[in-house]
């Protein structure tokens, strides 16, 4: 996941050097793909409870993959179209016609890579759920490295190649949605669970699909919304001056590669958390989801020694303005406290996850971030970029108990009647 967020830099830092106005459509219209394919993500990660269940019973197993793989047609197919429509979105938005003009193919692209996505992903979770995420690891490497090499060679044109700008950035990120996508089935299918069974899709069984978009859907839901109300607080940076927007677009850079390492150990605590709910063991359960509050604690604050200690330089990569730099170190310390106590509300979530009780999770998030919603605007005017950051953390704070106590008590509900699938 951490080589897979800076690969995403490398795209932004070719095009940039490129064409600035080649870099405006890579923003337009990730705009679309990065909300779209996170929930994506959010949707397959509620198969992961049920093939943790299921590990040991091929006959049960086979179906929960066919399943969740229509579940992954379905939101795979909805995220494409939408990503293809980036430049009827970017028209009702008011986006100038100059970028829109230099998208080109890149919307197509990327909705193709928006499927591919869904097949990589679900292929993924599974894996996770098998215990077998060094396999997850490999088919990432293999498509970020495929999607570094291909954007260097192709968007400015490396020596007889042709420059082809954002179509080379999109067949980038098309090459390597592709070959993530078949090394992580291709490695599915060779699980020693499986035993040699065919994981053809046949004919959906709309009550097994049903009950895993029960679980994964509003995963999906919930990143939607964190999503929205981040970008109402990156309006709300940008209302206080070009120098604060700055400094808030750089450090949800930094917090994305820190939270990374949370969600990461969310994924792997999910079918810990499942081994023990079949079990029926609620100490296990919730011992389950403490451990991997404490691995994340230690690799968030692990990294944001290392971000403090290592400031100067690192800072001076994003931004040679001095006013910049000097704000997001003032800035830090909230910066570190938001993305801790982030990681810490989100693994509840992923043990939410694993007892597959994920709506109280969304209603949590809709609530708390919509109230942060509201009152991003009149805090920020008051208060500039560190009352924006002070209330974004305090949010996260109230978050850690209210996913904590639905995790406490839907686990006791989990324990005492399981959901069926």
């Amino acid at each position: 996941m951490i080589a897979a967020s800076a690969g995403a830099l490398v795209d932004t830092a070719v095009l940039g050097h490129h064409a600035t106005a080649a870099l405006a459509g890579l923003a337009v219209t990730m705009a679309v793909f990065g909300p779209a394919t996170a929930a994506i993500a959010g949707a397959q990660r509620g198969v992961m409870p049920f093939v943790a269940e299921h590990q040991d019973e091929p006959a049960q197993l086979v179906p929960v993959l066919r399943n969740g793989m229509w579940l992954a047609v379905a939101t795979g197919g909805l995220g494409a179209l939408a990503v293809a429509a980036v430049p009827w979105i970017g028209r009702i938005g008011g986006v100038p016609e100059a970028t829109l003009d230099q998208l080109g193919l890149f919307p197509v692209l990327l909705a193709a890579a928006t499927l591919l996505t869904a097949v990589s992903t679900t292929a993924g979770s599974a894996l996770i759920g098998l215990g077998r995420g060094h396999l997850v690891m490999r088919a990432g490497l293999a498509g970020t490295g495929t999607a570094v090499v291909l954007s260097l060679l192709l968007v400015g044109g490396a020596g007889p190649l042709p420059s082809l700008g954002l179509t080379g950035a999109g067949i980038a990120m098309l090459a390597s949605s592709t070959l993530s996508a078949v090394v992580a089935q291709a490695a599915l299918r060779r699980s020693p669970q499986l035993a040699g069974r065919s994981l053809r899709l046949g004919r959906p069984q709309p009550a097994q699909v049903i009950g895993l978009a029960r679980v994964g859907l509003p995963l999906a839901a919930t990143v939607l919304i964190k999503f929205a109300v981040l970008g109402v607080l990156a309006f709300s940076a940008a209302r206080i001056s070009t120098e604060a927007a700055a400094v808030h677009s750089v450090a949800v850079s930094l917090v994305n590669l820190m939270f990374t390492a949370a969600v990461a150990v969310g994924q792997a605590v999910v079918p810990v958390v499942t081994e023990r709910l079949k079990e029926q063991d609620l100490a296990g359960v919730r011992a389950g989801a403490v451990s991997g509050l404490v691995v994340s604690a230690g690799a968030v604050l692990l990294l944001g020694g290392l971000l403090t200690v290592l400031r100067g330089p690192v800072l001076a990569v994003f931004s040679a303005d001095p006013r910049v730099q000097d704000g997001l170190v003032d800035l830090l310390p909230l910066v570190l406290a938001a993305t801790l106590a982030d990681a810490f509300q989100a693994l509840f979530g992923f043990g939410l996850i694993g007892v597959r009780r994920t709506l109280p999770s969304m209603l949590c998030f809709a609530a708390c971030y919509g109230a942060l919603a509201v009152l991003a605007g009149p805090v920020a005017a008051g208060g500039g970029l560190s009352a924006l950051w002070g209330a974004l953390a305090v949010v996260n704070l109230v978050l850690i108990v209210a996913q904590g106590w639905c995790f406490r008590r839907y686990s006791a509900l989990a324990v005492a009647a399981p959901v069926p699938v």
